[in-house]
C-alpha cells in the first residue's frame, strides 16, 4: 500500500503554480481553485503582490532560494501553494523542490514562460533560439553561443544586469548585436525596447527583465568541433596542443551527462572542451600546481563552462577524496606513473574509458607495458609544421605523443 501520510484527503498536498505579470487574471480555473483552498501560499514578494486577498496565510520565500525548501517541506500534509514565475520547470523553482518529493505529492499548473512570451513578441522561432537563465549565473555562459546570426533569449537578475550584458557583448566583439529589452512581459507594466549593445544608454530597465540578443559583430565564435585553437586558452606551455587535443577528445568520446576526471590538468583544455560538448557534462580537473589550477578555472569561466570543478593536489593521493564518486572517463595528461595506473585500475568501475598521453621515453615504455598486459589501443602521434628554412620552408617536427586508450 502506498504511503499517503504526505497527502491531503483530496490529493497532492502541494500545488506548484506558475504566475505571470497578469496575476490572477492569467490563471486557469484549476489554479484559482487551488489558491482559494490553500492553507498556505508561499512565494517571492513580487509574486504575492500580484494576487488579490487570500483565504489562507501568505509567507514570503526567503533568499537564497535553497532556504525556502526546508521551510516548505515543514508544511507537508497541509494544502500549500508554491508560487513561481511562468513555467516553474524551465529555469524555475519547480525541479529543485520536487526532487525532495515522491511522485503524487504535487501537482503543477504552469503559466507561459518568459521565453514563450518573448518569442511571441519578437516573432522568433523558439526551437531555433538559445534560451538561458542568467538570473543566477555568470554572463560568461553566453560565450559558447556567441556567433553572428545567432538568436539568444536570456533571463537577467535585474534591470542593472542589462547594462552588464551590453558591456560583456562589447568586450567579446559583439557590440553590434541588437538587444531587445523585454520588461515585465504579459502585464500592465510591459515594455519592449530595441537598441544595439554598443549604444545602450538608458538605465531605467524594470524587473523582471529578459533580453533577446540578435548576435552581430566581428567577435570570435567558438567552433563546434573538438580541438579549439591553443590561443583561446591561457597557459604556460603545459597544454595539450590542438591536433593532439582533438584526437584525445575523440578517444575520450564524451556522451551527454557524463563525468570526466582530467588528471594533471595543466591549463584545463581537455576538461574545458569536454564540458563544451554538452551542458549536462561534468568535469573534475586535478592539478598539483595552485597557479595552474587557478588558470584552468579561469579558462573554464572565460569559455562559458563555469561548472568545472578544480581540485588542487597530486594524484593518486588526491583521488582518495573522491571515494563516493566515479567518472565515466579519465584522461591522464600529467603525472603518469605506475602507481597512478595501478590505483586507477583498482578503483575505476568496469566500462570506464581511460586515455593517457605520454611524451617521454619512460612514460612511453610504461604505456607500452600496460597495453601489452591489458589491451586497448596504442597510438603514436607525430606532427610536423611548415616553418622557414633559410630562404625556403621545411617541416619542423614536434615531439611525438604516444596515446593509450582502453575501456576497463
Amino acid at each position: 500500500m502506498a504511503d499517503t501520510s504526505s497527502f491531503t484527503d483530496s490529493g497532492p498536498w502541494l500545488t506548484i503554480l506558475g504566475i505571470g505579470e497578469d496575476g490572477a487574471e492569467g490563471l486557469s480555473a484549476a489554479a484559482r481553485d487551488a489558491l482559494a483552498r490553500a492553507e498556505l501560499v508561499i512565494g517571492a514578494p513580487r509574486h504575492l503582490s500580484l494576487l488579490p486577498a487570500l483565504n489562507g496565510r501568505a509567507e514570503e520565500w526567503p533568499v537564497p532560494f535553497a532556504l525556502g525548501i526546508e521551510r516548505l517541506l515543514a508544511h507537508r500534509g497541509k494544502r500549500v501553494v508554491m508560487l513561481a514565475s511562468g513555467d516553474p520547470f524551465w529555469f524555475g523553482g519547480g525541479a529543485p523542490v520536487t526532487r525532495h518529493l515522491r511522485a503524487g505529492e504535487w501537482i503543477a499548473h504552469p503559466a507561459p514562460s518568459t521565453f514563450s512570451l518573448a518569442a511571441a513578441r519578437l516573432g522568433w522561432s523558439l526551437q531555433d533560439t538559445v534560451c538561458l537563465g542568467l538570473h543566477a549565473a555568470p554572463l560568461a555562459r553566453l560565450r559558447p553561443h556567441l556567433a553572428a546570426g545567432r538568436r539568444i533569449l536570456v533571463l537577467l537578475r535585474d534591470g542593472d544586469a542589462a547594462g552588464d550584458l551590453a558591456r560583456y557583448l562589447i568586450g567579446q566583439g559583439f557590440g553590434a548585436s541588437e538587444l531587445h529589452i523585454l520588461e515585465a512581459l504579459g502585464g500592465p507594466r510591459e515594455r519592449v525596447r530595441c537598441v544595439r549593445a554598443e549604444a545602450l544608454a538608458f538605465g531605467d530597465v524594470a524587473h523582471p527583465v529578459a533580453v533577446g540578443i540578435a548576435c552581430a559583430g566581428q567577435g570570435r565564435a567558438l567552433p563546434c568541433a573538438s580541438g579549439l585553437a591553443d590561443d583561446l586558452f591561457d597557459h604556460d606551455g603545459q597544454i595539450t596542443k590542438r591536433p593532439v587535443r582533438a584526437l584525445t577528445l575523440s578517444a575520450l568520446a564524451p556522451v551527454p551527462g557524463e563525468t570526466l576526471w582530467d588528471i594533471g590538468a595543466g591549463s584545463g583544455s581537455i576538461a574545458v572542451e569536454w564540458l563544451l560538448r554538452h551542458p549536462a557534462n561534468r568535469a573534475v580537473a586535478f592539478e598539483s600546481d595552485p597557479v595552474r589550477a587557478e588558470r584552468a578555472r579561469a579558462n573554464a569561466l572565460a569559455l562559458g563552462v563555469d561548472r568545472l570543478e578544480v581540485v588542487i593536489g597530486r594524484a593518486p593521493e588526491i583521488l582518495d577524496q573522491r571515494s563516493d564518486d566515479a567518472p565515466d572517463a579519465v584522461f591522464i595528461g600529467g603525472g603518469l606513473s605506475q602507481t597512478l595506473l595501478e590505483t586507477l585500475w583498482a578503483r575505476l568501475p568496469a566500462g570506464t574509458r581511460l586515455v593517457a598521453n605520454a611524451v617521454t621515453l619512460d612514460s612511453e615504455a610504461l604505456l607500452a607495458q600496460w597495453q601489452a598486459g591489458k589491451g586497448g589501443d596504442l597510438l603514436r602521434i607525430e606532427l610536423a609544421h611548415a616553418a622557414p628554412l633559410g630562404n625556403r620552408r621545411g617541416w619542423r617536427a614536434s615531439f611525438p605523443v604516444v596515446q593509450w586508450s582502453i575501456v576497463l
